[in-house]
């Protein structure tokens, strides 16, 4: 009986392994190697030792990339967490229409990331134009032509769409939260900020790290955003990590070089996401 217990527990697992390896691993295996190669996607590839990684190193186009992805996953960061949190904070206090409320801020995440930047694209062009227009401001006429509003509605956008799904993973553990310490803490006279700093905070500390994650991942690999909002420009001053190793790739068809560089960019978000991991959860509490 045991036997036949794990027959069928590798039999249902196998279709996922297999996906796994086919999808995600495989690829990261050809993917290393062909970062020492010259390949262009087309011809056979030769290898050319370390060549690629030297040549990165000094790609000052890469480098503003990476620049400049930093600023926004850290603005972001912050934001998305503070609102999302905020907006948990709001739909879990008993009033009625919350549930609705719940919906209509996690909506924004349902669109997709393409369809998303061209509606706001059309909201950046359009609308702060003609709003510009009628007070006078010249700066909301060209909002996605300077690298300065180009960046703010990069953030815009992100916060807009990620913020309700963050609210929905703090909703869950400011719900886990025991009713009784709240009531303990009222009956010492604690006021609102303290009874949430100093008891509900600590507790939805593991919703922290879980957030803090996702949207540390999901700000360095945003891409579809990028493209259908600027286009990485004025001359690539807004262009993102994911951008640049798509255009060194498929635009100017070094497959290689852009492999170098994907390995470069795993192992930078692989350790700042590791090390955020380790840190906030070192900070975390039994309840």
């Amino acid at each position: 009986m045991k036997y036949q217990k794990k027959t069928w527990f590798y039999l249902f697992c196998a279709p996922v392994v297999i996906a796994l390896i086919a999808v995600v691993v495989a690829p990261f295996i050809f993917g290393f190697y062909y970062s020492f190669s010259d390949w262009n996607g087309v011809s056979e590839a030769s290898v050319v030792g370390f060549k690629n990684y030297t040549t990165l190193f000094s790609d000052s186009g890469f480098w503003s990339s990476i620049w400049f992805t930093v600023k926004f996953a850290v603005v972001a960061i912050i934001l998305i967490n503070v609102i999302g949190l905020g907006l948990a904070l709001l739909v879990t206090s008993k009033f009625k229409g919350s549930n609705l409320l719940r919906t209509i801020f996690f909506m924004p995440n349902l669109i997709g990331g393409l369809i998303l930047g061209f509606i706001w694209q059309f909201i950046f062009i359009n609308a702060f134009s003609a709003v510009g227009s009628s007070l006078g401001l010249d700066g909301l006429k060209t909002w996605l032509s300077t690298t300065q509003t180009g960046f703010w509605a990069l953030v815009i956008v992100m916060c807009w769409q990620m913020s309700g799904y963050i609210m929905v993973i703090y909703i869950s553990y400011i719900q886990g939260v025991d009713e009784s310490l709240l009531e303990a803490a009222d009956l010492d006279g604690a006021t609102a900020w303290q009874k949430f700093w100093n008891v509900k905070f600590p507790l939805i500390m593991p919703g922290f790290t879980v957030s803090l994650f996702m949207t540390l991942s999901n700000c360095f690999k945003l891409y579809d955003q990028n493209l259908s909002l600027t286009g990485g420009g004025p001359y690539n001053s807004t262009q993102m990590v994911a951008m640049n190793i798509y255009n060194t790739a498929f635009v100017e068809n070094k497959m290689g070089y852009a492999q170098a560089k994907a390995i470069i960019f795993f192992l930078f978000v692989a350790i700042i996401s590791l090390t955020q991991v380790y840190v906030t959860k070192r900070k975390e509490v039994e309840a």
